[in-house]
């Protein structure tokens, strides 16, 4: 079973590239460095409840949606 921290990742990676962003674009959007973003969505950071909430307003989603989709 993959970690939180996978699952994480690719999570926000299908939710960037389902919005057409690039990394650099949604790290500017959710004002985060392009490379949190990378290490982010490569399982290697763990992000906060800051983090959840910025990404989930630059990709126009809920913060309880990301959460209830790690969930599953």
């Amino acid at each position: 079973m993959k970690s939180l921290k996978a699952r994480f990742g690719e999570l926000l990676r299908e939710l960037r590239e389902k919005r057409g962003l690039t990394q650099d674009e949604l790290g500017t959007d959710a004002n985060l460095d392009r490379t949190y973003i990378s290490l982010l969505e490569r399982g290697l950071r763990q992000p906060t409840l800051e983090v959840i909430f910025a990404l989930a307003k630059a990709l126009n989603v809920t913060p309880s949606s990301i959460v209830k989709r790690l969930e599953g």
